[in-house]
């Protein structure tokens, strides 16, 4: 049975699941055995992964092999979530070569286990999304050149820390609620990054994970969900920001550092950006 805990606790504190173990193992080695990278950073392993030099390429890669595992045992949407990086340090591979800024990631994407599997992915060439036909073991074209639309009507939260909030988003969600014209936004929040972050990027709207009073410097990790997300979004035509400047100019100081991450339509993401500006 590949569902229920593993019976231990990852270098971010969090339990692990069985499938969290598979789905890391199954990353690591089929990498490892790809000849082509060169260090490997997982959410799952406190430090870098580092390749042997016979099976050695150019690139370092960057990824959660299982997000949103707290949803497998009651059957929600799962996923896992990748970027890659070209290795730019001569000799050995060491931490600091996977320590780059998002600006600098030559591909991205992420798989989404649901009601079908797709592949979101991005080389800096737009998004396209691919759809997995189990009758010929292949994943087709079914989304090409995906766009998020420039504003949607959708807000995605998780509500329960409300009261961890600073004032800025409790005014900024407020007023999605209650606005003064116009309907009110639609409040989804699955729980799992990679299908809150596909929807947004199908419907548009706005995904909030912000820095709170428990975790100031923000939940969600920068190397492996917001760097790979928000080159996606901004990719598809939508932003990404920490609040006060784009992800993807952030320069990574550890390889498990968090970030607070606003993502998804630009007229939205503007919206908390001016929010944000005029509360300083």
């Amino acid at each position: 049975m590949l569902y229920g805990m593993a019976g231990e606790t990852n270098v971010q504190g969090e339990e692990q699941k069985k499938l969290d173990i598979v789905a890391n193992n199954l990353f690591i080695n089929m990498l490892r055995s790809s000849f082509t990278t060169c260090l490997m950073v997982s959410e799952e392993n406190e430090n870098v992964i580092e390749v042997e030099t016979e099976n050695q390429g150019k690139y370092i890669v960057c990824f959660d092999p299982l997000d949103g595992s707290s949803n497998i045992d009651c059957l929600v949407s799962i996923g896992s979530i990748f970027c890659i990086y070209r290795k730019l340090s001569a000799g050995p591979p060491t931490v600091q070569d996977a320590l780059q800024p998002g600006r600098n990631i030559v591909a991205a994407g992420y798989a989404v286990y649901g009601s079908a599997t797709m592949v979101v992915l991005t080389t800096g060439q737009g998004v396209n999304g691919f759809m997995l036909d189990p009758s010929i073991g292949e994943f087709i074209l079914t989304d090409p050149d995906i766009k998020i639309k420039p504003r949607g009507n959708i807000y995605s939260i998780n509500e329960g820390y409300a009261q961890y909030w600073d004032k800025v988003v409790t005014q900024y969600v407020h007023t999605k609620k209650f606005p003064k014209n116009g309907k009110p936004y639609i409040a989804r929040y699955i729980g799992s990054m990679v299908a809150d972050i596909h929807r947004t990027l199908k419907y548009g709207g706005i995904f909030l994970y912000p820095a709170t009073t428990e975790s100031p410097k923000g939940k969600l990790r920068l190397l492996y969900e917001c760097n790979p997300m928000a080159f996606i979004m901004e990719q598809a035509g939508g932003k990404a920001t920490n609040g006060s400047m784009p992800i993807l100019d952030m320069k990574p100081e550890s390889i498990h550092q968090r970030a607070p991450a606003f993502l998804g339509s630009s007229d939205d993401v503007d919206d908390i950006i001016k929010l944000i500006a005029e509360n300083k």
